[in-house]
Parts: structure tokens; C-alpha cells; sequence
């Protein structure tokens, strides 16, 4: 009960210290066909950035979590980039693949949203910096690898990035290294009716797993769900 308490506080704090990026649709441009790529993890706090804008552009993505000492998507990056740096990010419907958080949000905004929109600290060090200490306030969660099966297929995750009780689940997912189809719910998103019709309530974190056929709301049954299903006790 303490450890529950615990995290939710310290992940209420790292919302509110990254300033809540991420919680609302910005002006939405045209639709991509396929799902961005992602390759991540979740308390790089340049990857935050990326994902926030993902948030902001109402864009779903697969994320292929690449925690530190990860052996399952890491290697692919250096493969198809040549260094093991993130994020790194593809796009299927342009062909382009890039590092640099920056350069990716940038690209984003552009392809899929309003290219001169004020994106506020997203650009700046301070920005950087702000995320950096929100992720202190994690210990460190969403940064290490834990042993894990590997699920046949992707899972499926309801989320939007400023919701403290989503990075939770997203910290896990990266941990145990399990890819799975980011949707993102955020406030003013186009796609939360579809949601509400599929879940029944508007209420993230929702996790769906077609290996199991399991649905869940509440972060704390869906995290005991996914160390118990995928888990390896070492």
C-alpha cells in the first residue's frame, strides 16, 4: 500500500514538474496511413518530448521500448541508425527515420499538424531540464530492462502522456521490454468516442492484450497483469 502511494505521488509530481505536456489536442493537419515507429524509453526525457507531441497531434505510434541493458529493440536502432542513441523514430509513410528529439517534433508538427505552432518549452534547455528532474522523481522507473517474455502480438494501450497514472503502465511496458500500439486519448482527441463505444467509459489507462484477450482498466491491475503474465522471476 506505501509502494502504491508512493509511486502515484512521485508520478502526479513528475506530471506537474514536465508541465503536463501532452494532456490536450493541438490543431491537427492530415492523417498518416500507417503508425509512426518509435523506439524509446520512458523516462528519457527526450523522448518525452516526442511523446507529447504524439499526444499533441493526436497521432497513434508503435512503441518499441528499448530500456537500458534491453537486448530486444536497442540493437535494432544501432542496425538501422548506427548508434544506440533515443529516440529514434520511423515513419512508414515517408520513408524518413531520424534521431533528435528536436528534428522529430519539428517533423511531426509539420507532417501532421500545424507547423507554426507555438510549442512552448518544448524546444528550450529548460525543457530538458525540467524533464530530467521529473524523472528523478520516478527512482528511476521506466530506465532498466527486467526479464520478460516476448508476447506473439502487439499489446494495446489507451494512454495520453500527462496523465501520471498512464506513465505507470507505460514505465512497465518499457521495463519488460513488451512493444505494444500507443492510443493516444488525450483532451479534444477525434478518436475518444471511438474508445468510449470499444471500453465503455473514458477512462485511461485501458489495456487490451490479444494474446490473452484481457482488457483492463486501473493501473495497478494491469501492472500485477503484466508482471504476472510476462514477468520472469530471476
Amino acid at each position: 500500500m506505501f509502494q502504491r502511494a508512493l509511486d502515484l505521488l512521485s508520478s502526479f509530481a513528475a506530471t506537474i514538474i514536465s508541465g503536463a505536456g501532452g494532456r490536450r489536442v493541438a490543431s491537427l493537419g492530415s492523417r498518416p496511413g500507417e503508425r509512426i515507429v518509435l523506439y524509446e524509453f520512458e523516462s528519457c526525457p527526450f523522448c518525452r518530448k516526442v511523446r507529447e507531441t504524439l499526444s499533441d497531434l493526436d497521432l497513434e505510434a508503435e512503441i518499441r521500448p528499448c530500456p537500458k541493458a534491453g537486448t530486444r529493440f536497442r540493437p535494432e536502432v544501432v542496425r538501422r541508425g548506427g548508434k544506440e542513441q533515443f529516440p529514434w523514430m520511423v515513419d512508414p509513410n515517408t520513408g524518413v527515420e531520424m534521431y533528435e528529439s528536436e528534428e522529430i517534433v519539428q517533423y511531426l508538427y509539420r507532417q501532421y499538424g500545424d507547423a507554426s505552432a507555438d510549442r512552448g518549452l518544448r524546444g528550450s534547455v529548460l525543457f530538458v531540464l525540467l524533464g530530467s528532474l521529473a524523472s528523478v522523481q520516478r527512482f528511476g522507473a521506466g530506465t532498466w530492462r527486467r526479464p520478460a517474455e516476448s508476447p506473439d502480438e502487439l499489446l494495446e494501450l489507451w494512454s495520453f502522456e500527462a496523465s501520471p497514472f498512464c506513465r505507470l503502465v507505460r514505465e512497465r511496458l518499457c521495463e519488460l521490454e513488451l512493444p505494444y500500439i500507443l492510443h493516444n486519448v488525450a483532451q479534444g482527441s477525434p478518436g475518444r468516442d471511438d474508445f468510449v463505444k470499444r471500453s465503455g467509459k473514458m477512462q485511461v489507462p485501458w489495456l487490451a492484450d490479444p494474446n490473452t484477450g484481457a482488457e483492463l482498466f486501473e493501473s495497478a491491475e494491469i501492472l500485477e497483469y503484466l508482471d504476472r503474465t510476462y514477468g520472469v522471476r530471476t
